[in-house]
């Protein structure tokens, strides 16, 4: 980018890579944020299967989705008590 000075004279002012980059593309502390957010998920989701497929094995299949409903049904009336809402009128 050249800029002209009040004189006459050109001057250039140089953008480092850095500053044209910046907004291009995301840096390495996303990726590691991301990978570490993906590999917790897939973590949770293991233990979260591991525990279902015992309790199919235990219950049966109809057991367990009565079990996997129980518990989210808890976690539902637990949710809606910590963040109460208004009723809409």
């Amino acid at each position: 980018m050249i800029l002209a000075s009040m004189d006459g004279e050109d001057t250039t002012t140089r953008l480092t890579p850095r500053d044209e980059d910046d907004e291009d593309e995301f840096g390495t502390r996303f990726w590691l944020k991301m990978a570490g957010i993906v590999a917790g998920i897939g973590i949770l989701a293991l233990i979260g299967l591991l525990i279902f497929w015992r309790a199919v094995y235990a219950w049966g299949f109809f057991g367990a989705l009565l079990a996997l409903a129980v518990v989210l049904l808890i976690w539902a009336w637990v949710h809606d008590r910590r963040h109460p809402h208004s009723t809409l009128g």
